[in-house]
């Protein structure tokens, strides 16, 4: 009986493992909003790390998290590194280009829970409605991700919080 037990959890862990070498070496996801202000002030929020306590997901899970800001004031070679709980996790964001009112590109690396390099991005369009807002975030998807993808997206972990920060963003940015 411990044989057919052991050749089944045996089963399950090569199935496993060759779904995820089936996953591709990259992920992207993405997710859009339309803010009702002009590019310069959504611009000006995401440009500035010191500003992204008031609408960034990622700033409420820990309220003892642990900020640092270097480099410049903001724009590129700005930096910001934190370190919190577990659900905060720990590492550093740098802004490394920009186009007034139209582009920021941040390398974001993470230390803790696990280890990863991507790039996140925002466009901002204008529109007739205001500013077009994309937010996306892409990179490598090493083997123990595309493990992890096996049983959740990328997608759908992280889409959420774009998705929550994009809406904060937008609140904060129209409110009075």
């Amino acid at each position: 009986m411990l044989k057919k037990i052991g050749i089944v959890v045996l089963l399950c862990v090569l199935v496993v493992l060759g779904l995820a070498a089936t996953k591709p070496d990259t992920f992207a996801l993405e997710r859009e909003t339309t803010i009702s202000a002009p590019p310069s002030e959504v611009f000006a929020l995401i440009n500035d790390f010191h500003r992204w306590g008031a609408w960034s997901p990622w700033e409420k899970p820990d309220p003892n998290m642990k900020r640092t800001f270097s480099g410049t004031p903001s724009g590129v070679g700005s930096i910001y590194e934190w370190s919190g709980n577990s659900d905060a996790g720990a590492g550093s964001m740098q802004i490394t280009n920009t186009t007034p009112s139209s582009h920021v590109e941040i390398k974001l690396d993470f230390t803790k829970p696990f280890e990863s390099h991507n790039i996140t991005e925002f466009a901002l369009d204008s529109t007739a409605a205001g500013t077009h807002v994309k937010w996306s975030m892409h990179g490598p998807n090493e083997f123990l991700s595309k493990i992890m993808g096996v049983f959740v997206s990328v997608d759908k972990m992280v889409g959420p919080d774009f998705e929550r920060g994009l809406a904060s963003l937008k609140s904060e940015v129209e409110k009075p």
